[in-house]
């Protein structure tokens, strides 16, 4: 929950954008919409929805998963990246927020690659599940609520097709999981959560410091 990345000295954190980050107009407006509400830190950094953006084009993505959608900026940034075909199924429970997704995206022309479903992520997982969806998707965003990452991640597991991608937000909370004093329930979660990924060979394994830290893992 971070809106750059901020584990880095800000003169280089402001160079690497300066010299790197490509973000549309449309993506800049929203951003500076979301910094007016009170849950303005629940916007992912652009330099971290440019990575989203390289990863669902490096591995050839045509159907993604948004778990989180809040305003829309990842899913939006993903639905750019995408093919004309390529369709983004994102995941929230917010009608306030998401109807400001809506209205981005649809100013952006994205909004017929977005399929957005209110409700409890797991039961819209659940769902995407019964109805046959097991290995159909290329690439999937875990940036929701904590406590249930776990269980997130292990839907995505099933849903993500052998050499797809899934990225998980926010796996480093501020250095709080380094803090061993913090015995919050998100950050135990987060701390366990790594600590599981770690052992699990199902996947192979690399965690950045980008945004509030990423972790990416590729089902093998």
């Amino acid at each position: 929950m971070t809106v750059q990345s901020i584990f880095m000295p800000e003169a280089i954190y402001r160079y690497m954008l300066d010299t790197s980050l490509r973000e549309t107009a449309i993506q800049a407006k929203l951003r500076a919409e979301t910094a007016k509400l009170t849950e303005a830190h629940y916007q992912i950094a652009p330099e971290e929805g440019q990575l989203l953006a390289f990863l669902v084009e490096m591995i050839g993505a045509r159907r993604t998963l948004d778990i989180g959608t809040f305003t829309g900026y990842s899913a939006l940034t993903v639905a750019q990246a995408l093919p004309d075909e390529g369709r983004v199924v994102s995941l929230d429970i917010n009608e306030q927020w998401t109807a400001k997704a809506r209205a981005i995206w649809s100013e952006a022309g994205v909004a017929e690659k977005i399929e957005l479903h209110i409700g409890p992520a797991l039961d819209s997982l659940d769902k995407l599940l019964t109805n046959g969806g097991g290995e159909s998707f290329d690439f999937a965003f875990i940036d929701a609520d904590k406590e249930s990452y776990d269980a997130y991640y292990e839907r995505c597991l099933t849903l993500v097709r052998r050499g797809g991608l899934i990225v998980v937000d926010n796996t480093l909370w501020r250095g709080r999981v380094a803090d061993p004093g913090d015995r919050k329930d998100k950050t135990e979660a987060i701390r366990a959560f790594n600590a599981a990924r770690l052992r699990d060979e199902r996947v192979g394994l690399c965690m950045l410091p980008i945004g509030d830290g990423v972790t990416l893992l590729r089902r093998r």
